[in-house]
Parts: structure tokens; sequence; C-alpha cells
């Protein structure tokens, strides 16, 4: 009897630690393990992410520059991945059954029971081909999105591109970004990456034993619908960039125009250029290593990263400040004889033996002695210490921009070099030094470093007659067309109105009268503001430089053009500008064929045509010195300077 309560004990004791075996193993299950949670999930429920359109980007006047296209991710869960036809699957994609290894073994490395990209952006041609077979491969799924596409190929380094993001953008993002999400990497794509953007959204779709949707789950309650990026209305003239890029077909070099009366970019040129679209779809990896290693970069955002001295348009800043500080007036007259002695044995050469100029004239023929003896009132005979007179100099012309970042609304723009007088100090071991020193400042050689956003800035504000607004590239955000507050207000460049008039009617003659070193340029009723300028190249052609307003009275376009190696301004730079101004401003060219061809044609890559052997120049030659990292020398008393 004994014997039999104790077998019933037993048994009982054995069925209730199955009992409780069992019980914890599925509260593990359940609670505590969640892969079989997800798997069940995943065999009914596929968790859809909807991402968002990136907003369009339009030009000023509502045509569009940047546009979305359909494109389709082959993703796959692995763990409901059965047997199938792999090379079936890589010939509809195109990939390699190495390749596809590859991308599967990642794929199920990042999770097995959770979605992943397997191949990017399916063309739609593509994904037709696939879509008709897509029940033959368990796990797998198509994922839509949408890319940039670039409708004219246009202003490639003003937009920009977008690239995928990496573990530093997700953690900057704080949660806001996944892998396999895109975010502007340059241009204005980068700069307005929070508005462009959007926001994703999710949803929930019931599938079948072969993987086929069959609807929303609970009829969609759980969804979240995606938001659209902002449209950004751009500054930019469609037509009018198109035209410059054509203009500057095999030239390095930039044009930045902008209007005067609201600091709007109207083209933003940078050359040579590439075609945007190339850094969009499945080969973009490869086409950026190319444009990369290309020898003359076209990657390079040469309107606010490029610095060159300015040469002589720099003229028109010193003849403006030598006014403000009393030093000079309109009536006040210098004798050429050819060149501007200074120093011991020191020689600033001038192009011709210009005899006696006023401020008018000195801008009109582009004398370079004039402006060696206006320096050297600013510096030597402004009643203080040579170094006290150029810090007020240096604050002088700081204050045009400069020097100094503009702020553009673009990522990675250059200040320039605006040397300081400590700087000066430095070298020389003494501050005793006066303007002989550093003479080719007076006409925009030596050190000086300027962009052709800061050229394209200072004109515009020569336009105003003495103030700018920030130079941007986009005017208006949204459906609501917001505009930023910086972008209305005046930055005065702290000269009076009234000594803009002689520099302004030396500029006139430049282009409209006979013997003014662009009147090649000239354009019939349309009254061009313009200064020429050729920069020292010690390793080939001087560099081309030309900026200018038009029309003189309510300017409505403010122009700089930078062409490299292309010798004098007024031989390159000065045509394309002024082409560019009757395009911005009669919408067409009525200048002769051949003189437009001209342009077009031109080829001045470097090596496109016979070099011309390079000057020799002495130590002092400022350009050569600073491409060595050597400015010092580029200051010494026996200098022979040349320019227009």
């Amino acid at each position: 009897m004994n014997s039999f309560f104790q077998r019933r004990y037993v048994v009982q004791g054995i069925f209730i630690t199955i009992a409780i075996i069992l019980l914890a193993r599925l509260f593990y299950i359940q609670i505590i393990d969640k892969s079989y949670f997800i798997s069940a999930n995943y065999n009914v429920l596929r968790k859809v992410t909807i991402y968002p359109a990136r907003g369009v980007i339009l030009d000023r006047k509502g045509k569009i520059l940047v546009q979305n296209e359909p494109v389709y991710d082959l993703m796959v869960i692995p763990r409901e991945v059965t047997p199938f036809d792999t090379l079936e699957l890589c010939r509809l994609i195109s990939l390699t059954k190495e390749d596809f290894k590859k991308k599967f073994n990642k794929a199920n490395s990042f999770s097995p029971y959770r979605g992943s990209t397997l191949e990017k952006q399916l063309s739609a041609v593509t994904f037709a081909k696939l879509q008709e077979k897509l029940f033959e491969f368990p796990g797998f799924y198509i994922q839509k999105r949408s890319v940039r596409r670039y409708p004219d190929s246009i202003a490639a380094q003003f937009l920009g591109y977008i690239n995928e993001v990496n573990e530093t953008d997700i953690e900057k993002s704080h949660g806001f970004y996944r892998p396999g999400d895109y975010i502007g990497r340059t241009g204005v794509e980068k700069a307005y990456e929070e508005v462009l953007r959007g926001q994703r959204g999710v949803q929930l779709l019931m599938v079948d034993a072969f993987n086929r949707p069959k609807g929303h789950y609970s009829e969609g309650r759980y969804d979240t619908l995606a938001a659209a990026g902002e449209k950004l209305i751009s500054s930019l003239d469609k037509d009018l960039q198109k035209f410059g890029e054509q203009l500057m077909k095999n030239k390095i070099g930039s044009i930045v125009a902008i209007e005067p009366s609201s600091g709007e970019i109207l083209s933003f040129i940078s050359s040579p250029g590439y075609d945007p679209n190339l850094m969009v779809g499945r080969y973009k990896g490869n086409n950026y290593m190319r444009l990369l290693n290309s020898p003359n970069k076209p990657l390079f955002i040469r309107p606010i990263q490029a610095e060159y001295p300015p040469g002589s348009i720099f003229k028109v800043i010193n003849a403006l400040v030598g006014q403000q500080f009393g030093l000079i007036n309109s009536g006040t007259q210098f004798f050429c004889g050819g060149g501007y002695r200074y120093g011991r044995r020191g020689l600033m050469r001038c192009t011709h033996v210009h005899g006696t100029l006023d401020l008018s004239q000195s801008i009109q023929h582009s004398c370079n002695t004039y402006y060696g003896y206006v320096y050297n009132r600013m510096i030597d005979h402004a009643g203080m210490r040579p170094v006290k007179a150029y810090q007020k100099w240096r604050e002088a012309v700081n204050r045009f921009g400069v020097g100094s970042k503009l702020n553009i609304d673009m990522p990675n723009e250059r200040r320039g070099n605006l040397p300081t007088a400590e700087f000066y100090t430095r070298h020389f071991k003494s501050d005793k030094w006066t303007s002989s020193y550093n003479i080719s400042l007076s006409i925009g050689q030596a050190e000086l470093g300027i962009t052709p956003l800061q050229m394209a800035n200072v004109v515009a504000t020569v336009a105003n007659r003495g103030f700018f607004y920030k130079p941007h590239l986009i005017k208006a955000i949204g459906e609501k067309n917001v505009i930023k507050e910086e972008f209305t207000k005046k930055n005065s460049v702290g000269i009076d109105s009234r000594y803009f008039v002689p520099v302004i009617e030396g500029m006139s003659r430049v282009v409209n009268q006979p013997g003014g070193t662009a009147s090649y340029s000239r354009i019939p009723d349309i009254e061009i503001c313009g200064k020429t300028g050729t920069v020292q190249n010690p390793h080939g052609e001087d560099h081309s430089v030309f900026f200018a307003f038009a029309p003189r009275n309510n300017p409505k376009i403010a122009i700089a053009v930078v062409i490299e190696n292309a010798g004098f301004g007024a031989t390159w730079s000065a045509p394309i500008a002024s082409l560019m101004i009757e395009k911005y401003l009669r919408d067409s060219i009525a200048r002769p064929k051949a003189y437009v061809e001209r342009i077009l044609n031109a080829n001045l890559l470097p090596g496109a045509r016979p070099r011309v052997r390079p000057v020799q120049r002495p130590a002092g030659d400022s350009t050569a010195q600073k491409q060595d990292l050597k400015p010092i020398e580029t200051i010494t008393p026996k200098a022979v300077l040349k320019d227009e």
C-alpha cells in the first residue's frame, strides 16, 4: 500500500516537472526569445518603409533643374529564402554569382529576420522583367524608391549630389537616418538637406506563403504616410546657366553672375563641369572615381574654392578706398612714364607710357603707375606709421568681402587671402616696412587670393554704389516661398556713394570708348561698366579676368569671369562676360555669328594649343613665389611686375 502511494507521488512529480519545463519553455519563447515572434510576424506581415520624394529644385522662373525618378531596390529576408535558381536571378538583375553571394552573406550577417538591400536602384525596365518572376524567389521583394534626375544636365557643382549615409551621418542625426537612407553630400543638396529630405512613412502588408502582398494589415490603421520634401526655388536662370556652360566648354575657370539689387546668383559656373546624372544610379561609384582622378578636377567648385590674385580689377577697390581716406579725389593726377619706381632700384612696369592721367582715365587705361602712387599715399603718407596705415587699409578692403567668407548658402566656401600686417612684420623681422615692400598689392598681385564669388560681389557692390546683399543660391523655400531674413539685409562697405562716380565713369570707358582695355566687348545700346585684369601665372600663360555690371543705371546683372591660362582679360573673359550680359538682358544674342563661335569653339585647356613660354621674371614675381609657399620674396624691392 505504501509502495503504491510512493509510486503515485513519483508519477505526479514527473508530470509536474514536465509541465513546469514546458511552461518555462513557452515563457522563454514568447516573452524572452523574440526570434520565433519575429519569424512568425515576417511570415504573415511585411514592414515596408515608404521613402519620401526629395523636394524638387526649380530655377528662378519655375523651370525644373532637379526632379525625381522612380527606382527599385531588391530586398531579401534571408530566413525566408528557399532553394531557387540563383543564376536566373543574377541574370535578371545583371549581377555575377560571386557578387550575389557576397551581398547575400552580408544581408544574412546583418539580420536573418529583417529585410536588407541586396541590389540597389534597379531601373524600371529591370524591375518589369524581375516582377514577372519574383514569385519564383521566396524571401525576395521589391522596395520602391526615388533618385534624382537632371533633365538638362547642367549646374552640377551648384546642385551637388546625394549619397548613402554612413555611420557618422547616422550618429549625428540622433536616429533620424538609418542604413540605406540618402543624404545631400555637396552643393545645395547638402546646404538644404533638412528641407529637401522629407519624412519617411511605413506600411504593414499582409503576405501569403509565396511572399505576395495581400493587402494592408488591419486595413492600414497602423500605416504612416511619407511626407515629401519641400521644393526650392533657386536664384539660377536656367537659360543663362546653360549658355554660360556652353561658352566655358574646353576652358578652366568660373563665371559668377549676381543680381545686384537682391544678391541672388543668376549663374554659377565651374568649368570643367560634369553631367550630374553621372552621380546617380548603380554606376555612380565608378563615375565618381573617374571624376575624382581627372586632371582638370571637375569636382572642384571653383567659384567658391579657387583663389586667384585679382590683378587689375583690384584697382577699383584701391581707387575707392583712396578717395574715402581723403588721399586722392576724382581730379588727382599722376604721370605715367612707363612704370612706377620705388625703393632704391624697384620698378613696377606699366603696359604703356600713359602720360598724365586722372582717376577715371587710370581705370580706363588700367595704369599700374597710377596705383603705385595711390598705394604709396595710403600706406606711407596717411599721417600714421605705415604698419597702422596698412591695418586701416586692410580693414577697408575686407569690408568688400575680400579675405573673409561671404557665407553663401553652400558648404566648403573658402575665405581667400588678405595678408595681415603681422604677416609682413614677421617676414621682415621688423615693423619698419613701407609700401615699397608690398607694392604689388596696389595692382592686385602678391599674396592676395580672391574667389570668383568675391570678385562678383565686389562688382555688385560697385553697381549698388556702396552696399551688397549676401550672395545666395536659393531665393525661396516651400509653397509659402519663405525667404531667409539674412538675404534681405544691406551690407555697407563704408565708402561714400559720391566716390563711386569717377570709378564707374572709368569702368564705362573701359568697354564703351576707344582705347578702353575691353572695347572689343562693347554692346550697342547696353552700357557695360567693367574692368579687365591679367593675373600672373608662373606655370604657363596668365589668367584672364574681367568683372562688370550692366546697365550703368539701375543695374540688373553683375558678373565676374576667370579663365585660367588664357592670357589678357580683354581677349577671353571680357567677351564671355559681355555675351552673358546680352543673353540675360535681351534673351538673345545679336552679335555676329563669328564673334560667338570664336568663344564656343576655343579650346584653352592645358596642352590643347601651343604654350607661350612664361616670361622669366626675377625672384620678386609675386604669383610664382606664392605657388611655392614663399610669399616673403614676393615683396622684395626689386620686383618687376606686369599687368594690363
